[in-house]
This record gives C-alpha cells, structure tokens and sequence, in this order.
C-alpha cells in the first residue's frame, strides 16, 4: 500500500510542473551556477530516497512531507538547468531514471491501472531491426519532463516506441497469444511475482518476449521455459532436472526463479528496472562491470547502452513495450480478448492422451487456438501423445470440466480421437521414418548438465522420447548422465 500512496505524491508533484508558471532567470553558466544545481539535485534525490524509506517503515504522513520537499527541489532545479548555459541536462534525466524503481511501481503505475514457438523466433534483433535503429533520447531536453507523469518517461523513449510499433504490426499476433495463454497460466505464474513486489506486467512482458506463452519453448541456446532458463542458471535458482522432467519447463517454479533472479538483481543494480532486464538477458557479470560503482548508472546512457549487444539492446525495450500494452491496451487501440483463465482439473474417466482430449474439446471460442497448447501448458510433465490411464489428473481451464463431460467421456468425438491416436502413417511414409537417410543415421549429441531426454527430443525433432530411450538403450527417460553421447534416433535435425 505504501508504493501506491507514493505513487500517488508522485504523480501529483509532477503534474504540478506542467503548470509553472513562472521561469527562472538565466544563469550565466559559471561553475557556481552549475554546482549549485548539481548539489541541489543530489539533495532533492537523497531526500526522495528518505521519503522511500520513510513509507516502507510505515510513516507516511512523514513520508509524504519529505517527498513533498524532494519533489520541489527536483522540480526547481530542473527548471533552473534548462535556463542556466552549460548545464547537463542528461545528470538530470539520470535522477529521474533513478525514481523509475521497480518495486516502487513509478514506471508501471498502481494496481488500479491493470483492468510452439522458439524463442531465437521472438528476436526482432538485426540490421534491419526498428528498435535498435532508434537510438535511446540520451540527451533529450528536461522539458519532457514537464508534460508527462514520471510513469510515462520510459513509455516516451524513442526506442520503446519503436517496440510498441513492432509489437502492434508485425509481432501483434504473437503478443495477443501469448496473451491468451498467459491468462490461462496466470495463477501459477503470477503469485511468486506478486509475493515478492515485482509488477505483473512486467513478468508478462518477459512471457511475451521469451517464450510467447509456449512453456515448453526451447531455444537454439539451450535456454528453456516459459522464462527461457539457461541451465546453470535455472540450476542455481533451484530449477533442477527431477524424474526426467526439466523444471525450467514449470510454469509455477519458473515464475518463482525469476522473481527471485530479480530482487537479487534489483539490489546489486540500484533498482533500477532496464539494468536488471539487461542482465536477464546478456548476463550479469557482464552488466555488474559495466555499471560497477556507478549508482546513477541507466540502460540508455550511451555508454552503457552501446556496450550491449544488440540482442540486448533489442530485448530490454521489447520486454518494457509488452509490459506497457499489458498495462495500457486501449491507448494504442489494442484489444485483447476476454479469457477464463480460472483453473479447474479433470479425472479422467477412460484412459487418453491430451492430443486425443484436444481433439475432443474443439476450438477455444475466443481465441480460435484450440486446447492443444493450453493443455500441454497446463500439464508440462505429461507427454502429449502418451495415453494416460483413467483416474489421471489432468489441469484445465474450469470452463472446460462440463466441455470434457459431454465430448470427452464417450460418443462420436472419443471416437475420432481414438482413430487418430491409432492411425498408422501411410506405408511410404512409415518405412521413411523406421529407415532415415544415412546421415541422419549416425548423428550423436553429447549430454550436458540441465539437459533432459523430452528437451533434447524437442531440440532435433526428434519423433519422441520413447525411441530415444529405446535407441540408446536407457533404462527410462530420467537415465541420463552428463557426457553420455546419445545416437540421435528418429530425429530430423
């Protein structure tokens, strides 16, 4: 409660700036001048950090004043710079980005603001990349400032704007998918961000730029998950391999990784939101020597931004772009649809597969998707071929518990799936499959820390698990060791 009475001082403070009426007299640009700025700057942010402080500990009437207080000298002083010669309005703009703390919720508003994919496919990154093509407003006037609420400064950065376009064009069927599949993850997803204080939109922004709501999306890199977990680093965040199965590819525990990947983050950075997105995505060794002893330190300082590479400099105002649209549909006549993403389960009364359950459920009615991926996302352990036997458990949306009675159960749609779950391929194509061209005959892949059988098989394309298992004489999908070369049977890359 205490970031949204924060929140609410900060925006009035700077809807205050708008209406100044009177401005300063020009100074003659002496270090006199300039210093005199500089230090009234650095004692207006350090009162607005005690202002922080003082809400987190409870006193807000206290808080309240101090903040008051800050903003005024903030405001003063800005206003001072852009009549004074000679002063650098970027140290101002670095001030400001200091305010942009994510737990404080000053970029993503308050709570009543919110009403099979690769990932290498999600990369606008390139030559001809838009984002990265706009280069960040480094040296934008103070001015800005004065016409928009603090929560709208990074909305209002040309690189953000370029993202917004790509996400509204090109890439706004992805983004309304993995919408939809976002809803329907939510409640596993969302109360590890929430627990920790981090904004919602923010983990959407990082579904969406990821992994486009796939769960079980794994990249070219190795990086798997919903939140496209490295190995080592999944690993270090207790995302482990257990029974054969991959916990980068569950959704509760990737979100509860991240969140805590982000507050540790938070702290070694200044809590400031684009740095810990940088990290997430080009690592933090790399981002804690760039920005070392550097407290006002901001992604889009050139030399921080240029540093960077251009996956990163691509990623961080993706993810930002997302988490605003998220946030702010309607300003950029963006419609997103209506999903009942409340959970509900099933036991199976006869025994299936969830591709003979996703032919018998039919279409998603808003969406058009079908159930087949918010099945598979919803049951991440389960191999989506494989027949379950009756009395399994199987996680739906609620809005389908009557949906599998009636069509699921028996009748002519159990019967159809039945059919296909059982159909044989074409002869042809069936001893194409049992007899592969030699030189797919003889390709290896040698195992490595993180790896799973089910990772691996969707990394090759390989048919599925079972002919691995069977191919490299393992015991089970789980009889795996590191460094164990394994003939890559059935697989197409």
């Amino acid at each position: 409660m205490w970031r949204r009475s924060v929140w609410c001082a900060c925006a009035c403070a700077w809807g205050l700036l708008a209406g100044c009426a009177q401005t300063p007299p020009r100074g003659d640009g002496s270090p006199t001048d300039l210093n005199g700025l500089y230090a009234q700057l650095d004692r207006a942010s350090a009162e607005y950090d005690q202002a922080l402080q003082q809400a987190r500990r409870g006193d807000d009437a206290q808080s309240q004043k101090t903040l008051q207080t800050a903003l005024d000298a903030m405001r003063s002083a800005s206003d001072a710079c852009v009549n004074t010669e000679g002063c650098d309005p970027q140290r101002f703009l670095s001030a400001y980005d200091r305010a942009l703390r994510l737990k404080d919720g000053s970029f993503l508003g308050t709570e009543n603001d919110q009403q099979a994919l690769d990932t290498d496919d999600q990369s606008t990154a390139g030559a001809d990349s838009s984002v990265l093509t706009t280069l960040p407003e480094a040296q934008r006037t103070v001015q800005l400032l004065h016409d928009h609420k603090l929560s709208d400064l990074v909305a209002t950065n040309g690189t953000v704007q370029a993202a917004l376009q790509v996400w509204l064009t090109r890439m706004r069927p992805n983004l309304i998918r993995a919408y939809v599949d976002y809803q329907y993850l939510r409640f596993q997803m969302e109360p590890a961000f929430h627990e920790a204080g981090l904004p919602e939109a923010i983990l959407f922004g990082l579904v969406a730029k990821e992994s486009g709501g796939n769960v079980h999306a794994v990249s070219r890199s190795g990086a798997a998950g919903p939140l496209q977990f490295m190995p080592a680093t999944g690993s270090r965040f207790g995302l482990n391999t257990i029974n054969g199965f991959d916990q980068r590819f569950d959704p509760t525990m990737a979100a509860q990784a991240t969140a805590a990947y982000f507050n540790e983050q938070m702290a070694r950075l200044n809590d400031n939101l684009a740095l810990v997105l940088a990290a997430y995505n080009g690592g933090e060794g790399r981002m804690g020597r760039l920005v070392a002893g550097e407290s006002d330190a901001n992604f889009w300082d050139p030399g921080v931004y240029f540093s960077l590479s251009a996956e990163t400099r691509d990623y961080v105002p993706m993810v930002l772009a997302a988490a605003w649209l998220f946030l702010h549909p309607d300003r950029y006549n963006l419609h997103f649809p209506k999903v009942d993403g409340v959970p509900g389960h099933v036991e199976l009364a006869t025994a299936a597969s969830l591709d003979e359950l996703s032919v018998c459920l039919g279409n998603d009615d808003n969406a058009h998707y079908g159930w087949y991926r918010t099945l598979r996302n919803l049951n991440p352990q389960m191999d989506p071929s494989q027949v379950q036997p009756q009395g399994t458990r199987v996680n739906l949306p609620r809005l389908l518990q009557n949906v599998y009675k009636q069509s699921c159960t028996s009748g002519k749609w159990v019967a159809l799936a039945d059919q296909l779950q059982n159909a044989q391929l074409p002869t042809a194509l069936a001893k194409a499959k049992a007899d592969p061209p030699p030189s797919k005959r003889t390709r290896h892949y040698t195992v490595r820390k993180g790896d799973t059988l089910y990772a691996i098989a969707l990394r090759f394309d390989c048919d599925n698990v079972r002919e691995l298992v069977r191919g490299n004489r393992l015991h089970s999908a789980g009889d795996l060791q590191i460094g164990k070369r394994l003939q890559l049977v059935g697989c197409k890359r």
